[in-house]
């Protein structure tokens, strides 16, 4: 066994000793069974055995390899990662607001939209944190939490990669954005806890003012980073396709507002950025991340990461008991 490999149910190993059993029973009851029964049995003697004579022994074999494979699934093999997480980390809870308005479709990013971008860009943010709790609020005309502070990165990315723009009402709601962040950061325990805004527009929709909802987050010490994704004015916008399914751009004009932006982060002691391409938005969110101020979610030790290597052995163990079944139907049927 490779030095880096361990078993997470290591007691389940002893169940291998049902693969030489299986061996035993079937043995004995080839031994057991008449080969014939038939009154001139030399007639048949003269002929010799078949090919599949030989290959009978073959099935309890298939089967015992079988019941082999299963037992190392269960007993479920893992191979230790190089890399080894310490438990007394710095970490941050970070809720990120992402803008779904229907002007994240500008094609001032282009090939791709703003949206997209930011979407490419926040995925290679999450890839990178280690420690880090993320949550992700969506908003338009109005805001609704699409994942809870979590330290499961995949599943967040995989949230990521579903949305869309027209899903929502639209209208730009950054005072109701603001607001349902802060309320899933409320009954946090970390000591660092900040609001990332992604937004490309001005204030048009919601409930709550964008500063109302900024005073709320600097009565609560949760500063707020901005980041202004667009170049603003005239911007190729798409307007539907053409004949042969193109995409038709007009230039429009997309209202800004980064004086609301910048008066935001410095009521709650943020950052305002703006990001007029993919880079400058990459830029944005790791300056945000130099910002911050560490603190520690937990306490004491290290811990190893594994990687689960169950998955082969199991489709083996599959594999095996189908071609025995298989073979003991058709191939080498036994009739009595």
């Amino acid at each position: 066994m490779p030095p880096d490999l361990a078993f997470n149910n290591p007691e389940a190993l002893w169940a291998l000793l049902l693969a030489p059993l299986l061996l035993v029973l079937a043995f004995w009851e080839r031994k057991r069974r008449a080969t014939l029964r038939f009154s001139a049995a030399h007639v048949f003697a003269k002929g010799g055995r078949g090919f599949r004579t030989y290959l009978l022994p073959l099935l309890p074999v298939l089967r015992a390899a079988a019941v082999i494979a299963a037992v190392v699934a269960i007993a479920r093999p893992q191979s230790r990662d190089s890399r080894v997480r310490d438990l007394s980390v710095e970490g941050i809870d970070i809720v990120v607001a992402l803008d779904l308005s229907t002007s994240m479709e500008a094609g001032d990013f282009r090939p791709q939209n703003r949206l997209n971008v930011a979407k490419e860009v926040l995925a290679d943010f999450i890839t990178g944190r280690v420690n880090d709790r993320l949550g992700l609020v969506v908003f338009s005309g109005a805001a609704y939490t699409q994942s809870p502070l979590t330290l499961d990165y995949g599943v967040l990315k995989e949230v990521l990669k579903q949305l869309r723009t027209r899903v929502l009402e639209d209208g730009t709601a950054i005072g109701d954005a603001i607001a349902t962040s802060l309320n899933r950061l409320r009954d946090s325990d970390a000591k660092s806890r900040v609001v990332v805004l992604i937004t490309d527009g001005d204030n048009n929709a919601g409930k709550i003012s964008p500063l109302d909802a900024a005073n709320m987050a600097a009565s609560l010490h949760i500063p707020i980073y901005t980041i202004l994704v667009g170049k603003g004015g005239k911007v190729p916008f798409p307007q539907g396709t053409d004949l042969f399914g193109n995409t038709v751009w007009r230039e429009t004009e997309i209202p800004i507002n980064p004086e609301l932006m910048q008066d935001i982060a410095d009521r709650t002691g943020g950052e305002y950025y703006r990001a007029t391409d993919p880079e400058g938005l990459k830029q944005g969110l790791q300056k945000v991340l130099d910002a911050l101020e560490r603190s520690k979610l937990m306490e004491g030790g290290a811990s190893a990461t594994y990687k689960e290597n169950f998955h082969p052995f199991l489709l083996v163990a599959f594999g095996l008991a189908a071609l025995e079944l298989l073979l003991r139907a058709t191939f080498l049927r036994v009739f009595p």
